[in-house]
């Protein structure tokens, strides 16, 4: 089973107005509510690809009640670790004219209790097979924390996968996950390396200084511009051939990586099919307030162009 940890979940309201101005009352339309966070969003698309997956989170107060909840209402299970305050609520404002205004909060804090109690939890889980670690950490998190998770999950034999934009990310390669998904933005202030789409000699070594620092696969996004995916012996390029209408760009990483792993992981041979769905959800999310109920992925997925660099 594919697990995901959420280490600081929220609740994200997406909503819409025909502008924004200061000192004055902004009408809004369109609210939606929904249980969020990286990793939820990965888990939401696994099931949705009909993956076997399940939750790990720390939760606090109503917000996260509201969040484990809607998860389980959805047919994803989840298992918390509860702890003191409340779960963040991040605000989604698209004003019209392609403008996004993405106000994120820092979270409830955890303490060292909270941590063991994750490190209990990864422990005693059934049929680990890969943990997809997503997202920002709440304040307070020790700096060993995600190492200790990661030593946990290979202790049973498992893998795992980086989706986080922490500095410790360049640290954390050297505990060989099976795939990271950064973008050009992450590369250039994690890592100091410089890509642009459709520069392939500047993807080629970026992809050469990743590997040599221990990571196995890459999926490297640039939004609008398509990602490459890199096994360290061959290299891809995908992209759309179509325009989409970009209400939200918040979940669409997080469905393009699940959307990604729901074919490659069980199958990696199959890269060009798992890129193409990929940038299908992906481009699909975008249409949408949160992920949506991908219902554009089929038609979408003949029309992303995929051809192999090297």
């Amino acid at each position: 089973m594919i697990y995901t940890l959420t280490a600081n979940p929220a609740i994200d309201y997406n909503v819409s107005s025909d502008g924004l101005s200061p000192n004055t009352v902004t009408r809004t339309r369109d609210a939606v509510y929904t249980p969020n966070g990286k990793g939820l969003n990965v888990s939401f698309t696994l099931d949705h690809f009909g993956i076997p997956t399940a939750i790990l989170g720390f939760f606090a107060g109503f917000s996260g009640r509201f969040i484990v909840e809607g998860a389980r209402e959805r047919g994803v299970e989840v298992h918390p670790v509860w702890t003191e305050g409340i779960t963040r609520v991040n605000v989604f404002l698209n004003a019209g004219d392609d403008t996004e205004y993405n106000m994120v909060n820092a979270g409830a804090a955890i303490d060292a209790s909270d941590e063991r109690a994750m490190f209990e939890l990864i422990d005693g889980l059934e049929g680990l097979d890969c943990l997809v670690i997503s997202g920002s950490l709440p304040p307070n998190t020790s700096e060993g924390f995600l190492h200790g998770v990661i030593e946990r999950v290979r202790a049973r034999g498992a893998e795992f996968v980086l989706d986080i934009s922490s500095p410790q990310l360049a640290d954390l390669l050297a505990l060989r996950p099976l795939l990271i998904k950064p973008n050009d933005d992450e590369l250039r202030d994690i890592f100091g390396i410089e890509v642009s789409g459709g520069d392939d000699a500047s993807v080629e070594a970026a992809m050469r200084e990743l590997h040599g620092r221990g990571v196995k696969n890459v999926l490297l996004t640039l939004g609008g511009d398509g990602a490459y995916f890199s096994n360290g012996e061959h290299l891809w390029f995908a992209n759309r051939t179509f325009d989409v209408q970009v209400l939200s760009t918040v979940c669409a990483g997080d469905s393009s990586l699940a959307a990604f792993l729901s074919v490659w992981a069980a199958e990696p041979a199959r890269v060009e099919d798992a890129l193409r769905r990929s940038m299908a959800t992906g481009a699909n999310v975008v249409e949408c307030a949160g992920l949506g109920d991908f219902a554009h992925v089929d038609a979408y997925e003949p029309r992303i162009l995929v051809r192999r660099v090297r």
